[in-house]
């Protein structure tokens, strides 16, 4: 009787530390996707202009009309405290199956008083019935929405390119035929044209990676693979779409010959509800020259990325 009631008790333990670590786990997962981080880079090259050394870009991606705070009050104050000197939206701003354009508007509208916002869609515009209503809304508001375009950006005298590409999405078939790649190659060498100076591509898509450094972009801002969804230690993410099991472009640096590309891990959440180990991200990333008689002492070397983001360090690809 007493080697019984000793088992039990002994069970019982047992039953309630596997309780209070599944507890734990709940609260640490869902404080894990509303707890927002700022990662930081520092990206270097030779080809900067002087004039934009230091210059700042914040990366918003992947929203899918998530709200960190009423209003995405928490969300803009973290771009305000940063000082960007533009914001880039690199797609899915909204999702499809819970569209809430009003959330969207709200804080492009916001935004804009930060500063200058770029946007390009992602796979959930090509798919929304209203995306003619969130175009007009974000240029009422404005947003600057490139869509296979290209514009300069101008610092005391000198300038570099900023392109934006449409998600494939929008060219029905492009993703179900295999035909993502060689239209976002056509279109950025035609955009690429005559270019010669730094250039910054914003495209929704890190799959396409090989498509872009083939058209000797400086620098690529990404998204769409969501961290990987579920992340874990020395592992790295586990799916990704377009990429499927252990992507290879899930988030942080990459870098291929010349062209350096950020994925962010992103804010919002899809088909899968959550996230784990991966917290929502928006990347700060600080451009730099390593022109000789120009670096700083506390500038990268030529060609380096400082990245104090959780994916961690530059991947050569």
């Amino acid at each position: 009787m007493n080697l019984r009631r000793h088992t039990k008790r002994k069970w019982s333990g047992k039953a309630r530390v596997a309780l209070s670590l599944l507890l734990l786990l709940c609260v640490w997962t869902v404080w894990g996707n509303t707890a927002l981080s700022v990662n930081f880079l520092r990206i270097s090259s030779d080809r900067l202009p002087a004039a934009f050394s230091g210059f700042r870009i914040a990366q918003v991606s992947d929203l899918h009309n998530a709200e960190f705070g009423k209003g995405n009050v928490r969300l803009l104050k973290a771009l305000s405290e940063n000082v960007p000197d533009i914001i880039v939206i690199t797609g899915d701003f909204v999702d499809s199956r819970r569209t809430a354009i009003d959330i969207a508007v709200h804080f492009a509208e916001q935004a804009v008083q930060i500063a200058p916002v770029y946007y390009v869609t992602g796979n959930h515009e090509a798919r929304l019935p209203q995306y003619a209503a969130l175009r007009a809304g974000l240029e009422a508001a404005g947003v600057t929405i490139l869509e296979d375009e290209a514009v300069q950006l101008s610092r005391d005298g000198e300038s570099i390119t900023l392109i934006g590409l449409s998600d494939p999405s929008f060219a029905r078939g492009a993703d179900m035929f295999g035909d993502a790649s060689d239209m976002v190659s056509t279109k950025l060498k035609d955009l690429m044209e005559g270019e010669s100076g730094y250039t910054i591509l914003l495209s929704h898509r890190p799959e396409l990676f090989d498509s872009y450094a083939a058209c000797n972009v400086d620098l690529v801002f990404s998204g769409h693979a969501h961290g990987g969804q579920f992340r874990l230690p020395l592992v790295g993410g586990l799916i990704a779409p377009n990429q499927g099991l252990f992507p290879k472009y899930d988030a942080g640096v990459f870098l291929t010959d010349n062209t350096h590309m950020v994925v962010s891990r992103g804010l919002g959440n899809s088909i899968i509800p959550l996230r784990f180990y991966n917290r929502p991200e928006i990347v700060i990333a600080e451009l730099y020259t390593n022109k000789e008689g120009q670096a700083g002492p506390d500038d990268p070397e030529p060609g380096r990325v400082y990245d104090r983001s959780a994916a961690g360090g530059v991947r050569q690809v």
